[in-house]
């Protein structure tokens, strides 16, 4: 008696590549815009988001020149030609930390994951996001000028304080690559939000915004002196008081290119990993 046995055919797995959407610089662009553009509609049906770019730059100058402006310059009049660009720096870099946190909670959520099934280049929902974000640079740049001219702060050169207001709103806007990797690498927002407020706290009080380097130890001094938010506070402080852009706007500019050359790469290469 023969026994025949018969062999089923298996099924030929077929192994697919998985397809890569490749963009130009130019469509790159402009599904940039088109996340810049969602981000300002979100202001729009939440505008409780930028509360803390109107309201801070009105408490914060009038709490720092009324805390700090006897003690340090014997008045807060004298005190605002010292104040102002550092008030300045200060609560312009500390608008961009909602950058890092609103990444971290689009990933949290699951709407970056549709972002990443569209066929739209990586770095688009990032690029964004920083572009909605200098609305809020600037309306907190506004706000700190205004009020500063509310206090009786007359800069010799306005044309060079406004200038350096602008250059305050690129540099944060560089800065900001620096939280939107936090936002990628860590997990919670609420962590994001206290990490980049520990960085945040560093730069800004570990510079020159509020005191003069003289009355620092010996230690801070050399910190602060490593510190690119010094530079910045420096610079808009000679552009508002000579109208010319000196060192420290060069080196504010080098460092701002330096930190999005860093940052901008390792935050597509993160949120591509993931």
């Amino acid at each position: 008696m023969t026994l025949t046995t018969e062999t089923a055919a298996q099924p030929t797995q077929v192994v697919r590549a998985p397809r890569v959407t490749r963009v130009s610089a130019l469509a790159a662009l402009q599904h940039s815009l088109m996340m810049a553009w969602r981000g300002l509609l979100t202001f729009r049906h939440s505008p409780q988001l930028l509360y803390d770019a109107i309201l801070l730059p009105i408490v914060g100058p009038v709490l720092f020149g009324s805390i700090f402006g006897t003690a340090i310059a014997g008045s807060m009049e004298a005190y605002l030609p010292i104040m102002i660009p550092g008030v300045l720096v200060q609560i312009v870099l500390t608008s961009s930390v909602a950058t890092g946190v609103q990444l971290s909670e689009d990933i949290h959520s699951g709407v970056f994951d549709r972002f990443v099934a569209m066929p739209i280049a990586r770095s688009a929902p990032v690029a964004g996001a920083l572009l909605a974000g200098m609305v809020r640079y600037l309306i907190a740049a506004i706000t700190v000028v205004i009020v500063g001219f509310c206090m009786g702060y007359r800069p010799e050169h306005t044309a060079g304080f406004l200038a350096g207001a602008v250059l305050v709103v690129f540099a944060t806007t560089a800065i900001s690559w620096l939280f939107a990797f936090i936002g990628a690498t860590v997990a919670r927002p609420a962590a994001v939000q206290g990490m980049c407020m520990l960085v945040l706290t560093f730069l800004g009080f570990a510079s020159n915004a509020l005191v003069p380097e003289e009355s620092m130890p010996t230690w801070m001094q050399h910190v602060s002196n490593v510190n690119p938010v010094s530079y910045l506070v420096s610079a808009v402080r000679e552009l508002a008081a000579h109208g010319t852009v000196g060192a420290d706007a060069c080196w504010s500019l080098v460092a701002s290119v330096v930190v999005v050359a860093v940052f901008a790469p390792l935050t597509v290469r993160t949120l591509r990993s993931r």
